[in-house]
């Protein structure tokens, strides 16, 4: 049997390792062995939200599992089968099911029924993609590439209650997911901001939306406050997405105790403005979450595809460096414009389908 074996403390040490390495051995049907999971955080191991990760993993395919306990800094993982159907996973706390979601979509999108999930956790969490993000920005990219997704938000849930229900229902492209070229974001169609803050003042919102009109210039049309349900709360986020014609961006930060309102505004509005600055087509964010499903596409049907984008973090490298011990592909990034320019060219046998490699 071939074992990747995996450093959880290489580049920025932490979950992305985790998750990416259980999502593409879901793909191909490599195995995997990681030491050292997280080390570079606080609380090194295993926590709820990883643990949930490596269970919803090993639910959808079936695996043998070795080290799936709370703190634990080490995992065998062998996959069986991908089997789509409908699934629930419930984080138990606050932790991201946004992130629980992310680990098991791009084995489901290559399934070869549909499915449906069910998630219970955080929607809204620093760290991690909130779910207007997977549903604005990533959602639809996924949808160009072929793949059926239909993202629902039934309720909120904020750190440190949780509670929060997110249902997905994934439909695997009938002719393989089909790679493309992402290097202009467009004309901009639309920007506005929203601000989320149930069980807490009203005033929250007015302060968080006027401050961040000031530092942006909006209009008071390009403010929102949606209706919420008190008992979702408390909590508190504002966002502002960017509708442009290839692609939208959304820009999230978080209120917290201590944290004043034109805080939160102020982090939002340097976000906005570093994104405008760059003629990079995807965000920061963004680009980390779209490499993994590009890259399957490109090892799929072969060839190249690129993308632009504004930064690359850290976070994207390393995830670069765990997708190529996984696929016959290679990464190239290079300086471009106010940008980063990312190609992702196939350089090995194509990988047909689910399982190929095993």
């Amino acid at each position: 049997m071939n074992v990747i074996e995996l450093d959880g403390s290489t580049g920025e040490g932490g979950g992305q390792i985790l998750r990416t390495a259980l999502a593409l051995s879901m793909c191909t049907g490599q195995a995997i062995a990681i030491q050292h999971i997280r080390a570079r955080r606080p609380k090194p191991g295993l926590m709820r939200q990883h643990l949930t990760c490596v269970q919803a993993a090993a639910s959808v395919c079936g695996a043998k599992v070795e080290g799936a306990e709370l703190g634990s800094q080490t995992l065998v993982f062998e996959p069986g089968e991908v089997r789509a159907g409908d699934y629930a996973f419930n984080v138990g706390t606050a932790g991201s099911c946004t992130l629980v979601l992310q680990t098991i979509l791009p084995a489901l999108m290559l399934a070869s029924e549909p499915s449906r999930v069910s998630l219970t956790g955080g929607t809204h969490n620093p760290m991690a993609p909130p779910f207007h993000f997977l549903e604005r920005s990533f959602a639809p990219l996924l949808r160009r590439m072929g793949v059926g997704i239909d993202l629902e938000l039934r309720r909120l849930g904020f750190y440190p209650a949780g509670g929060g229900q997110v249902s997905a229902t994934i439909r695997p492209a009938v002719n393989g997911m089909l790679p493309f070229d992402l290097t202009d974001r467009g004309p901009v169609f639309e920007a506005y901001a929203e601000c989320l803050a149930p069980a807490l003042p009203h005033a929250v919102a007015v302060r968080e939306l006027g401050a961040l009109q000031r530092a942006l210039g909006w209009a008071g049309e390009q403010l929102r406050t949606p209706v919420v349900r008190q008992n979702e709360g408390p909590g508190n986020a504002l966002l502002a997405t960017l509708v442009h014609e290839h692609v939208s961006e959304v820009v999230t930060a978080f209120g917290e105790k201590g944290v004043s309102a034109e805080q939160v505004a102020g982090a939002v509005a340097r976000d906005v403005m570093a994104f405008q600055a760059s003629d990079g087509a995807l965000g920061p964010h963004l680009a980390d979450q779209w490499m993994l499903p590009l890259a399957l596409a490109v090892a799929a049907q072969g060839g190249a595809a690129s993308f632009t984008c504004s930064e690359m973090t850290e976070h994207a490298t390393t995830n670069i460096g765990v997708i190529e011990k996984f696929l016959s592909l290679r990464f190239e990034v290079k300086p471009s414009g106010s940008g980063w320019r990312v190609v992702l060219t196939g350089h090995g046998p194509r990988l047909a389908q689910i399982g190929a490699t095993r």
